[in-house]
């Protein structure tokens, strides 16, 4: 799977098209289309659901957790195991594996803060309570509630870490509000990922900014692609926004093998520790969320959440369950349905690929000793 990766990312480097001074001519609408996907990188903002959400302290917890293998309950794998941060938070695999093979792709972190739903079926209304999720489940790192808070009571970096982030030390007796804390640590440390600006955004500002397309921003191919994805393909119905997502569900036209979206609604509204909930921290915000939910549909079978498409192209496969191998297959199933002409298509992959770069946002420091 690397080697076939790699050689992929090679190709589609060397086979991107040349720039011109050409630059294509966009009707008003267009440009209002192509101006609602930014600017980016979008303001700041914390999870009031959260009290540490956007706390230095918290997000040096949520770091060391996320790659601390002692978090599963075999002591193997962590978080980092299937979001590997040089592969965009993923793992570039058809489905997650840790202890086990999972039922789904493993879906980007990049950007998860602008989400609203998280779980390809949306089965968490928080960062914080999607964490918990795969600590807990068997076939990812397989702990127990007891597991993580006696982790987080015995060792001494982490109690250190935690009193520092949460202002106490972590409850004695009280196992499943560590876990929490801990799910709360992790959320602040993931709401760090954020993509680095693109070619696309380049050529986005310049035309807010009513400026000629200089030779070497855009090339017209990705123009071409561009005008098919708010034009013809209707791209941008789904993949709107400055985060090229609405955050909903929608029908992905792969075969329904899974429940989707209808399942996810009963998951969510089951779980205590959605934000209708004691351990939202928020609690104006819990009685807007059930304003917000009386008015949610029931689910449709085989609905999924609808991705970020920034920097999907290092993140192949794609679909809730890998079933397309790259991003040219990934276009060609959906320029089936809307009838795009493989001029069409090619264009608009490579539209797709300027909404990547090839730098890793990230950088990993030394963790320092909590004192």
């Amino acid at each position: 799977m690397k080697k076939k990766a790699a050689v992929g990312l090679v190709l589609a480097v060397l086979s991107f098209p040349s720039f011109s001074d050409e630059a294509l001519t966009f009707t008003d609408a267009e440009k209002r289309a192509i101006l609602a996907h930014g600017p980016w990188p979008t303001p700041i903002t914390t999870d009031k659901s959260n009290r540490v959400s956007g706390k230095r302290e918290a997000i040096e917890l949520g770091e060391r957790l996320f790659f601390d293998q002692r978090l599963s309950g075999n002591g193997r794998f962590s978080c980092g195991s299937c979001h590997v941060p040089e592969r965009n938070w993923t793992d570039n695999l058809t489905r997650g594996r840790a202890a086990g093979e999972v039922d789904r792709n493993t879906p980007t972190l990049m950007n998860i803060r602008l989400g609203r739903w998280f779980g390809w079926d949306g089965a968490s209304d928080s960062i914080w309570s999607q964490s918990m999720r795969p600590i807990l489940d068997a076939r990812e790192l397989g702990a127990t509630v007891r597991h993580v808070a006696e982790l987080m009571r015995k060792d001494e970096q982490l109690s250190c870490r935690y009193r520092r982030a949460f202002g106490a030390a972590p409850s004695a007796s009280d196992d499943e509000a560590v876990l929490v804390d801990v799910a709360k640590a992790l959320a602040a440390f993931q709401e760090t990922f954020e993509t680095p600006p693109t070619p696309f955004d380049g050529f986005r500002n310049a035309l807010a900014r009513g400026e000629k397309v200089k030779a070497g921003m855009y090339s017209v191919a990705a123009q071409r692609g561009l005008k098919v994805f708010v034009g013809r393909g209707t791209c941008s119905t789904c993949h709107s926004g400055p985060n090229f997502s609405n955050g909903e569900f929608a029908d992905n036209g792969f075969p329904k093998t899974q429940a989707g979206r209808s399942e996810g609604v009963k998951r969510v509204s089951a779980s205590r520790f959605n934000l209708l909930g004691k351990y939202n921290d928020d609690a104006q915000a819990a009685a807007r969320e059930a304003v917000r939910r009386s008015a949610e549909p029931a689910g449709e079978p085989g609905a999924f959440k609808v991705p970020t498409l920034r920097h999907l192209f290092l993140t192949a496969p794609y679909g809730h369950r890998g079933e397309v191998a790259s991003l040219g297959d990934a276009v060609k199933h959906y320029g089936q349905r809307f009838e795009l002409s493989a001029a069409e298509q090619s264009d608009l992959v490579v539209f797709l690929e300027s909404l990547s770069t090839f730098n890793n946002p990230w950088r990993p420091e030394d963790l320092a000793v909590c004192r």
